[in-house]
């Protein structure tokens, strides 16, 4: 086995993960897009958002275990 020196100015004093190359493609290919909103979109979305907690703090909202119970 190889053994390699890493400067600490590259960990910066954190943990360091190393992956290979193709267990990191793999995660970078799963992982989920993030979507920034801005103006009228994030505004719909805050107020949707608000509505949704104001339910679910009145207890107008129900549990589910599957989402055939919502049929």
């Amino acid at each position: 086995m190889n053994t390699i020196t890493i400067p600490k100015t590259i960990s910066r004093g954190d943990d360091l993960v190393v992956v290979p190359r193709r267990d990191y493609e793999a995660l970078r290919a799963n992982q989920i897009p993030v979507r920034y909103l801005s103006g009228r979109a994030a505004a719909r979305l805050d107020r949707r958002v608000a509505m949704s907690i104001r339910a679910h703090q009145n207890g107008s909202t129900r549990r589910i275990k599957s989402l055939a119970d919502l049929m």
